[in-house]
């Protein structure tokens, strides 16, 4: 009990609080010291892990019963005399452990002198009540047994290893890349990741014992919808914007892609919605395979435009032979 801390005192709840309530003050006070709220912050970070420590003690019911029988012990008067007293001359206690008079033992770690011989033992305590007249095994010789209880030792069992799942949210171009990247769990925990290239909305990462007690965490993938791209199974589409002139006389334009912009020629006398494909610029399958990159052409006519503008617009209306509306059927 060296290292005591004052759990209810951390998330400044009473004694009598009730799980609702404690789970209340908790999300309250997470929301309020969060690493990604207070970038830099280390006292907030070492807050927001007590903060996690003391949630994760105090609404477990079993584990909030155990620390509240042995924080009793905690700055007793004469406790630590008397467990000096208790433990000197304990030694040879088969072969887990050996303790000598002359060893270093802090005595403050342990509660009482039972769960010290307990760890040491590797058993749990039952207490159980007997009837004394059923029960011709108990002797008075025994000055640890009282007349109407009897300890009965068990070894302690191993903590269920148990798996847990995150949500991990990316924009699309650090889906594509993947690479190094930190996370930050709802427990406080700060993990360096390798995340694969090519990562797809609902996708699991396994993280193996990274879960409780050495159980694994799973990371479940979503990304972030992007402005300008569309992803639909290895297909990547997206809108160009062009000129009239340009849709008129073709030429190469800059496209964006997810490498970066690319050269693609565009034929003269293109339309709007008209699609055009840049092969393997799409997104990669499972097996690494890309798709491709359809691009719908979209002609946008110009709102405000200078004069010399305007007079090549005249005068390229004099001499135009194009009539889209000569062959009307009405």
């Amino acid at each position: 009990m060296q290292n005591f801390r004052n759990y209810y005192q951390i998330l400044g709840v009473s004694r009598e609080a009730s799980v609702d309530e404690i789970k209340k003050v908790y999300r309250r006070l997470a929301r309020q010291y969060h690493p990604d709220l207070n970038p830099g912050d280390k006292e907030a970070e070492e807050k927001f892990k007590d903060i996690g420590e003391a949630y994760n003690i105090l609404s477990d019911p079993e584990k909030r019963l155990e620390y509240d029988n042995y924080s009793q012990f905690w700055k007793q008067k004469g406790f630590q005399d008397w467990q000096k007293n208790a433990f000197s001359g304990i030694k040879n206690w088969g072969s887990r452990r050996t303790i000598s008079q002359t060893e270093d033992v802090d005595y403050g770690d342990y509660s009482d002198f039972d769960t010290f011989i307990d760890q040491l033992l590797g058993r749990r305590r039952e207490v159980r009540t007997v009837d004394p007249k059923n029960s011709p095994q108990m002797t008075s010789t025994d000055p640890y047994d009282s007349p109407r209880t009897k300890a009965v030792y068990k070894p302690t069992p191993r903590e269920t290893k148990r798996d847990i799942e995150a949500r991990l949210t990316l924009p699309l171009e650090k889906a594509y890349t993947g690479g190094t990247e930190r996370i930050r769990l709802e427990d406080g925990r700060s993990l360096e990741v390798d995340l694969p290239p090519g990562m797809v909305k609902g996708q699991q990462i396994r993280l193996r014992n990274q879960g409780i007690n050495g159980g694994d965490l799973f990371l479940k993938i979503n990304i972030t919808p992007h402005p300008f791209f569309r992803i639909e199974k290895s297909e990547i589409y997206c809108q160009i914007p062009v000129t009239p002139t340009e849709a008129v006389l073709g030429g190469e334009i800059d496209v964006p892609t997810l490498d970066g912009l690319v050269k693609m020629r565009l034929p003269a006398g293109v339309v709007s919605g008209q699609r055009l494909r840049l092969a393997n610029k799409g997104y990669p399958n499972i097996e690494g395979e890309r798709g491709d990159q359809l691009i719908e052409i979209q002609v946008v006519i110009p709102k405000n435009i200078t004069p010399e503008e305007r007079e090549l617009y005249e005068k390229l209306r004099q001499i135009e032979t194009f009539k889209p509306r000569q062959n009307l059927k009405i």
